[in-house]
């Protein structure tokens, strides 16, 4: 025996689905305003002016050949290996700036020590989880800027 397919069905089926579709907006909306502290730059209309000086400065800077790949190590210390065509950069002073992408942890400014054939290591360890780390490096009279994402 079948039944019918009646209004109260249909109404059901309706409130049913934009309950969902609600329930999932407001947790989505309430994650993204608790982990997002909503400053990408302090000021757009400066940060407007001054991209395509940024952008020159990347494109010479990937004419160099300067690469920089960030890793974790044992127990949360953070190595960088820095290299350009002809192999590791060696004698540069690197100093890194690592920020908590959500702003959870507080961020930390330090410089690295050689550990010989371009490889670079954080005098001290940290916190688990994912950091956003700005390589500053100075070798040979050249600068080079990275930002790499690292999960420790």
């Amino acid at each position: 025996m079948t039944r019918t397919f009646t209004g109260r069905h249909m109404a059901a089926i309706l409130i049913g689905f934009f309950g969902i579709v609600i329930a999932v907006n407001f947790i989505m909306a309430s994650n993204a305003v608790r982990t997002f502290g909503g400053v990408v730059v302090d000021n757009s209309y400066v940060a407007s002016q001054r991209f395509n000086t940024w952008l020159a400065a990347g494109r010479a800077q990937d004419a160099e050949g300067w690469r920089a790949d960030a890793q974790g190590g044992r127990d949360g210390m953070l190595l960088i290996a820095l290299h350009d065509a002809a192999g590791p950069i060696r004698r540069a002073a690197v100093t890194v700036e690592a920020e908590h992408p959500l702003g959870r942890l507080p961020g930390r400014r330090f410089a690295l020590t050689a550990l010989g054939d371009g490889r670079y290591a954080a005098p001290h360890a940290l916190p688990s989880g994912r950091w956003r780390i700005r390589i500053d490096a100075r070798a040979a009279g050249r600068d080079a800027h990275f930002i790499e994402d690292v999960r420790l």
